[in-house]
Order: C-alpha cells, then sequence, then structure tokens
C-alpha cells in the first residue's frame, strides 16, 4: 500500500500528490487525444484520476488512450473516405471544397472519438 504523507495550509491538511515519471513507454509523447483524457478525467473524474494517481497507473492510462484514439481516427477516417469517396481532382480543381469536406469527415470521426474514448 502505498503511504501519503501531508503538508498543513492555514487549517487544512493537503495531500502530497504528483505525478511521477513512470518507466511505462516513457518515450512516448502524449498526443491530443491523450492530453483531452487526462483534462476529462482530473476536472470531471477525480476520484478515478487520483485513484490512478496514486496506483501509478496514470501514465500507461494516457497512452493507451492516446493509441488508441489515434489508430481508431485512421480506421474511421478511412471507412469515411471509402462510403464518401472524395475525387482527387477536386483537390486541384476546387481547394477549398475538397478541404470543407475532408474537415467534415474529420470533425465527424472526432465525435465518435471523443464520445467512445475520451469522455466517457
Amino acid at each position: 500500500m502505498v503511504e501519503i504523507t501531508y503538508h498543513q495550509e492555514g487549517d487544512y491538511f493537503i495531500p502530497d500528490l504528483y505525478l511521477e515519471k513512470e518507466d511505462y513507454e516513457k518515450d512516448y509523447n502524449i498526443g491530443k487525444y491523450g492530453h483531452l483524457r487526462l483534462e476529462y478525467l482530473k476536472n470531471h473524474k477525480k476520484a478515478e484520476y487520483t485513484i490512478m494517481l496514486i496506483e501509478k497507473s496514470l501514465r500507461k492510462h494516457i497512452v493507451e488512450t492516446d493509441k488508441q484514439a489515434k489508430e481508431r481516427f485512421e480506421i474511421l477516417m478511412k471507412q469515411m473516405l471509402e462510403k464518401n469517396p472524395i475525387d482527387e481532382n477536386l483537390k486541384n480543381t476546387n481547394p477549398l471544397k475538397w478541404i470543407g469536406l475532408m474537415n467534415n469527415y474529420k470533425n465527424s470521426v472526432e465525435e465518435i472519438i471523443y464520445k467512445e474514448l475520451i469522455y466517457c
């Protein structure tokens, strides 16, 4: 069991909780989705966040979520383009329309990822 130490601020005892450097994929740079999940846990699931922090499983959770989200993004974008193909000539003839369609696909895919992996 992990021992928690406290420090006093005024009349309150505050636990000394901090994110230790974990060895779990220490060279992996956490991306957008991992950071979004971390912020969500900090602000909306404080008990779950604190438990993972104490058990030193927070980094593993964030890294795995980030990897899953990136993989899911690639798969969903591929599926979206297969079901609703965009003519590559459109990129040269009407680039603004092409960018608009690609951004719509990207936003739709990210909404799915947020609902399934980030904000759950």
